[in-house]
């Protein structure tokens, strides 16, 4: 279980999937089958993109029939209160241990743009939601007939913090209930060593466990539409130089992955790291792992 290998030290390897738009259940096998055996467990994202795709919490419990360890993401954009709840204790019901709560995109840059957004709840409030249902509901503290174990998971990015910087967001999340964070891309080690560094003398790493974000660029076009479109993302220059002088891109994008990766397992407070490839598949992402964990 991705929870106790977390407490017990190990440094684990995720890997994010986009459910398919698709209602068979083998779309989903054919993107996920490759990491068999090889991640510690895999997110579904939940319309990522505020684009249509299958079920996020569906996709996970079909991954839990096969023997997969999910993460479902779960964003606060298309359910109210008490539909975010139900789906909370139907995920439970479904073997769906792990939670990674987020805000999710805004519809208007989806593919269905005049959807109308929810946020109910914010993020730290659907985290406390969760936190809130293993044990009572609500004010009046209504009895749970058998209460979820969640594994509560938020959303974090990296970067350079200035002096005076204080993680106020992380401590509001870790308030409300969360245990690990997984991370926005990280492609600087300067940055992860700086902000890790950061954390751990504020004690933030001895509270919440945290899975760095990566991924294999799969071009220098790639690496500079990331930094020019992603919040939170920086490519640093000498990354797209490696990338411009590279007669294979991509390969070389898979190199910098793996090393970043390893560079990482040494950097105190980083407990692992999360594998995400944009336009790419799950082959790309197993080769990636195979060569991280010295297959």
């Amino acid at each position: 279980m991705l929870e106790q290998k977390l407490k017990k030290g190990d440094f684990v390897i995720t890997a994010e999937i986009v459910p398919p738009l698709s209602g068979d259940r083998d779309d989903l096998f054919k993107r996920v089958a490759p990491l068999a055996g090889l991640v510690d467990a895999v997110n579904l994202t939940d319309g990522a993109g505020a684009r249509l795709a299958m079920s996020s919490t569906a996709a996970s419990a079909l991954l839990v029939a096969e023997g997969f360890e999910p993460i479902l993401q779960m964003t606060c954009r298309d359910r109210n209160t008490i539909g975010l709840a139900s789906d909370l204790l139907g995920a439970s019901a479904q073997g769906i241990k792990n939670l990674l709560i987020l805000r999710g995109d805004d519809p208007a840059k989806g593919d269905m743009p005049t959807a109308k957004a929810v946020f109910d709840i914010e993020s730290s409030e659907l985290i406390s939601m969760a936190s809130d249902l293993q044990g009572t509901l609500g004010k009046k503290g209504r009895e749970i007939t058998s209460p979820p174990e969640f594994f509560i998971g938020c959303a974090d990015a990296p970067h350079d913090p200035a002096s005076d910087w204080q993680p106020d967001g992380l401590r509001r999340k870790i308030a409300a209930g969360a245990q690990f964070a997984q991370t926005q891309f990280c492609f600087d080690i300067d940055t992860a060593r700086n902000y890790f560094a950061r954390l751990n003398d504020l004690g933030i790493t001895q509270q919440l466990k945290f899975i760095v974000g990566i991924g294999p660029l799969l071009s220098l076009r790639q690496a500079r539409f990331m930094n020019e479109n992603l919040f939170g993302v920086t490519v640093p220059e000498r990354t797209l130089k490696r990338l411009e002088e590279a007669g294979d891109q991509k390969a070389e994008g898979q190199k910098i992955c793996i090393e970043l990766a390893r560079a990482f397992k040494g950097i105190a407070g980083i407990s692992g790291v999360h594998i995400m490839a944009p336009q790419q598949n799950g082959e790309t992402i197993a080769q990636v792992v195979k060569s991280i964990r010295g297959f």
